[in-house]
């Protein structure tokens, strides 16, 4: 007589036939326990002041390995940015608002407590150089100091965006420079209204 192991029990053929709804039910029930315990979810910080096209490769890439996503704003009260935390909240949203897997989040504490709070092992970094490797490694050093459960990975940057800094875009902005290919086209018009504002403004 055949059977199946679901977990810890044995169902065998003839339970299946004498009740096939609840043999039905615990199989279900038992694959989506072990979906679940096998779901790992991550989150990716940073401040996208602005957004640019080699944010969103390291996203989509991200989006490829882990079920779930968490985008992160961090929110940084003692520095100025050119857009305000909300205003990038906001572009990231409509950036990435066909994906579902995707979610945005404003935060103003240790990016590991967030992670933690929702539920994420997983801390996403994109690397561009050397440099930025080193002081990312060290960051990641106190992150797991601060929560060993949490594992950081580095994703290199495409080739296609290594040389998109947010201040040389910021900079070319300001002399009304082609941001076609540095930038989607919400920021672009962003970027313009906000640099329009302060020539206005002088």
């Amino acid at each position: 007589m055949s059977g199946l192991f679901i977990g810890p029990w044995y169902i065998d053929e003839a339970f299946t036939k004498r009740h096939p709804s609840s043999a039905a039910r615990l199989i279900d029930r038992t694959s989506r326990a072990r979906y679940s315990a096998l779901m790992v979810k991550a989150v990716f910080p940073g401040s996208f002041d602005p957004p640019t096209f080699g944010h969103l490769n390291i996203i989509e890439r991200a989006r490829g390995i882990f079920e779930e996503l968490h985008v992160i704003v961090a929110v940084n009260r003692q520095k100025s940015g050119l857009f305000s935390p909300e205003e990038r909240l906001a572009l990231l949203k409509e950036l990435l608002s066909p994906y579902p897997d995707i979610t945005v989040h404003l935060c103003d504490r240790l990016i590991v407590e967030f992670a933690r709070d929702l539920g994420c092992k997983v801390l996403i970094r994109g690397v561009r150089s050397v440099p930025d490797f080193s002081y990312e490694f060290e960051l990641s050093i106190m992150n797991k100091g601060l929560d060993p459960g949490i594992e950081t990975i580095f994703l290199p940057t495409d080739p296609r965006y290594f040389v998109l800094r947010s201040s040389a875009i910021k900079e070319l902005a300001s002399f009304r420079g082609d941001l076609s290919g540095m930038v989607p086209k919400n920021v672009a018009a962003a970027l313009r209204s906000r640099f329009g504002e302060e020539a206005k403004s002088k």
